[in-house]
């Protein structure tokens, strides 16, 4: 690399001895240091010549010839070894990088031409040849019992629906026959359909846990002791973009350990796959990542950096199949937020084993970990009703379920020939890179012949949820767009009847807000019609009779009584069942019913809230309005008052407004609109004190939103807490520039080439001249990636900042009075920077 050092930055200028604290930084004492000294003078006799000392540093570390202008890259190996064992001085070490990844396995995968645009996929359906099972023969029956099953649940839902449209006809005016009362009919029936099949779903799956499970269970298929071949390897993989790096690693180390405590530890891998575009955070991951091996042994964890973030998670799974997928026969896909027991991991093989048929196998998390008011609420509401929910949707769907994405295995094998996702054809934010992966890659699983499963039986999954409102309408923001986009998918020839119900129930959890919006906007529509006009008797030609209004309260108590019934029955249900000897893990059954109570005023309330967030959401993502993809943040994060003024100020006035729009109408109506407008009107104070940690602490102490996983948390909880407590800080540019070795993993990171043409050689050159001349904090991120990217020139940068930093490393030694040199050491020149 074409790299020399400007003329005044010569060696008078450094005035305290490099090399010794050099040795400081590195930790190296006792013998160790002694012996490193003596090969140090042997090879620079002359102390006074600093740079000559730092050169014979270097060489005497790689015990070998080094470049006089970089010294620094020749003892990349020596210094990695070195930070893997800080009181042990390495054996001359052999060139190359850091082994993070084990021997690459390549294998094809490549996306599919059924995922082109339904117009085109319409078109060409009477000439596709439909799509051929490769899956093994089924072993059980059960196709015959879920066909019955879903007829059941049309036949109910329409059903009921129809009952309920009838009494909404008696109780309209004129029951129907107005033109505004048509459409108000036919949201009404689409929105009672939408919640009449959550409420079946509820009860179906009460009916199940209440009994003690379903005898189609795929949990009982595989006995507990069944032993895992030795040939099913299984990677434990974690993709993550920006995420809080202490929180990765520590809970990539409890579930780590978790399996290895079962005893069956040889036959999984971890991976820890970054998409990480801040250079900070990528010095933070790699050392995270050394420091995790350092503590529990290095070849099996493994660390990938992805330079190209092309499709997302998504991509980043075909990446990691692409590269190791035949090195292993199953995958379980892990959140940056997810801990699973090692016992649950195992079984998930174990069942997967038992049944060469399936494809997927998805487990019910539970969620932890939260201390807001809200995410405590969430995590309530999750631990209560969610088991019930999650059965519903085992007896329902049984081998056509869902698969969300994390806390589940994959067979690899099918996965890589089926699964890879193409990017929807056209321009806006309904086309491009599919973001609802989960959805789609279940359904061309089953769409080439393999089950999908919900263990919904299986404990020890675990994953986090949104700290307060706002943060969970982000990630709402981003499903929201997903879900809309898998929509055009349909339509795609070959799929299963259950997963396209998948992509439209998928579209229905945000597009119902829009219509449940519009159908309380056409309501006061017709209330103010009603109310500003004269009444139309004769709304027919040649009526003979007049058409008198009629205004019947009490039927529409009864409808108003039946939706009720429908939406809080399940809750009333899920916690009787939580009664069943389960109840001092909820703080008792005083503590369970008030819990239960607090949660439908608070479901209550945030519902309108939600409702004017993803109307607005299906706005801009029709409309073709910039969509953002953010990775939620993995904290308990409060929200700010300014924040929630920002984010919920058009609600509270459009509450305010709608209110005294309808009170100067007719104030008898008020109590029909207050419950909706009036939790518009408090959004802000609701959003803002939801969010205190203060109050999630106080509720706790009072026994409300209770857990059992806060009372008695699992031992892999409480190991990644206590990891997450005893984390260094991160690390980041500024280390990878002068720590040794934080730079000496940055580099043995890399991927530098020897040969590079000339102008990127100049290039990098400047850059790294710049980055001595100003400083690394002065560079942009691109600058930083660009050095992160090329050990010669981060290793020059090192080196140079060193030789020029005197006042830096008398800073160190200033921090440096006799405690851990390595510590010390690092925190000095840390600061220094």
């Amino acid at each position: 690399m074409e790299l020399s050092i400007a003329p005044e930055l010569s060696s008078r200028d450094v005035r305290v001895d490099v090399a010794e604290r050099y040795l400081d930084a590195l930790g190296i004492a006792g013998a160790a240091r002694s012996a490193l000294t003596s090969r140090i003078r042997a090879r620079a006799p002359d102390k006074s010549d600093a740079r000559a000392m730092f050169a014979a540093l270097h060489a005497a570390l790689a015990d070998g010839d080094v470049d006089v202008d970089n010294p620094a890259y020749a003892s990349v190996t020596a210094r990695v070894a070195l930070a893997a064992d800080l009181h042990v001085l390495p054996p001359p070490p052999a060139r190359g990088r850091l082994p993070a990844a084990p021997a690459l396995a390549r294998t094809a995968m490549a996306p599919l031409h059924c995922l082109r645009g339904w117009r085109e996929r319409w078109r060409r359906s009477r000439h596709e040849r439909r799509t051929v099972p490769d899956s093994p023969p089924e072993r059980r029956d059960w196709r015959r019992v879920g066909f019955l099953r879903r007829t059941l649940l049309i036949a109910l839902i329409l059903g009921q629906t129809y009952i309920a449209t009838d009494l909404m006809v008696a109780v309209l005016p004129y029951h129907g026959r107005q033109p505004l009362e048509i459409p108000i009919l036919i949201l009404f029936a689409i929105l009672f359909a939408w919640i009449s099949a959550g409420f079946w779903t509820a009860l179906a799956g009460y009916l199940v846990v209440g009994k003690g499970g379903d005898r189609w269970a795929i949990s009982g298929t595989a006995g507990d002791a069944a032993p895992i071949a030795a040939d099913a390897r299984t990677a434990v993989i974690m993709p993550i973009a920006n995420e809080d790096v202490p929180g990765v690693f520590a809970r990539v180390r409890a579930t780590y350990e978790s399996v290895h405590r079962t005893g069956q530890g040889e036959r999984f891998d971890f991976f820890v796959l970054s998409d990480s575009a801040d250079p900070d955070t990528r010095v933070a991951e790699v050392s995270g990542w050394f420091d995790l091996c350092r503590a529990v042994g290095f070849g099996n964890i493994f660390y990938r950096w992805r330079p190209h973030r092309i499709k997302r998670k998504s991509g980043n799974v075909a990446d990691f199949c692409r590269r190791w997928g035949r090195r292993y026969r199953y995958m379980i896909v892990l959140d940056a937020d997810s801990v699973m027991t090692g016992e649950c991991i195992t079984r998930l093989v174990q069942i997967a084993e038992a049944n060469p048929d399936v494809g997927i196998l998805q487990t019910a998390p539970k969620a932890t970990g939260r201390d807001t008011f809200y995410g405590r609420a969430q995590q309530f509401a999750t631990g209560v009703y969610g088991p019930i929910f999650t059965a519903g949707l085992h007896f329902w769907q049984l081998g056509e379920s869902h698969y969300w994405g994390h806390n589940a295995i994959i067979r690899i094998a099918p996965f890589i020939r089926h699964c890879s996702l193409g990017r929807l054809p056209g321009r806006g934010n309904l086309s491009g890179e599919i973001l609802s992966h989960d959805f789609v890659e279940a359904a061309l699983m089953r769409r080439a012949g393999w089950k999908v499963w919900i263990v919904f039986d299986l404990p020890g999954s675990y994953e986090e949820m949104p700290p307060n409102l706002i943060d969970e309408l982000k990630r709402d923001y981003r499903w929201c767009q997903g879900n809309l986009m898998n929509f055009r998918l349909a339509l795609m020839k070959g799929l299963h009847p259950a997963h396209r119900v998948v992509f439209i129930t998928g579209v229905m959890a945000y597009f119902s807000a829009p219509l449940w919006f519009l159908f309380l906007a056409l309501s006061t529509a017709l209330l103010a019609v009603h109310t500003l006009t004269i009444p139309q008797y004769f709304a027919e030609p040649y009526q003979l009779f007049p058409l008198w209004p009629e205004w019947r309260p009490d039927w529409a108590l009864q409808l108003v009584g039946a939706t009720a019934f429908l939406l809080f029955v399940p809750k009333i249900l899920a916690t009787s069942l939580a009664m069943r000897g389960r109840a001092r893990g909820y703080g008792g059954p005083r503590a369970l019913w008030a819990s239960l109570l607090l949660e439908m005023v608070l479901s209550a309330l945030l519902a309108p809230i939600r409702m004017l967030f993803h109307t607005r959401f299906v706005l801009r993502a029709l409309t073709g309005l910039r969509l953002t993809w953010r990775s939620p943040p993995r904290d308990d994060a409060e929200t700010t008052w300014g924040l929630a003024i920002r984010n919920h100020g058009l609600q509270t006035m459009i509450g305010v407004v709608w209110t005294a729009f309808v009170a100067w109408l007719n104030p008898m109506f008020l109590g029909w609109v207050l419950p909706v407008a009036g939790a518009l009107i408090v959004s802000i104070p609701l959003s803002v004190y939801t969010s205190r940690v203060a109050l999630g602490q106080r509720a706790r102490r009072a026994g409300v939103f209770m857990i059992p996983e806060e009372l008695r948390p699992p031992r892999e909880i409480r190991a990644a807490r206590r990891y997450m407590r005893c984390a260094d800080p991160p690390r980041s540019f500024i280390d990878a520039a002068f720590d040794p070795h934080v730079n000496a993993l940055a580099c043995a990171m890399g991927s530098g080439r020897l040969r590079l043409p000339v102008t990127v050689r100049r290039e990098r050159a400047a850059l790294a001249r710049d980055a001595v001349a100003r400083g690394p904090a002065a560079l942009t991120s691109e600058q930083k990636t660009r050095l992160l990217g090329d050990p010669l020139a981060l290793s020059w940068v090192h080196s140079h900042l060193w030789l020029t930093s005197a006042e830096g490393i008398h800073a160190a030694s200033a921090q440096d009075n006799g405690g851990n040199e390595t510590d010390s050491g690092r925190a000095g020149y840390a600061a220094a920077a």
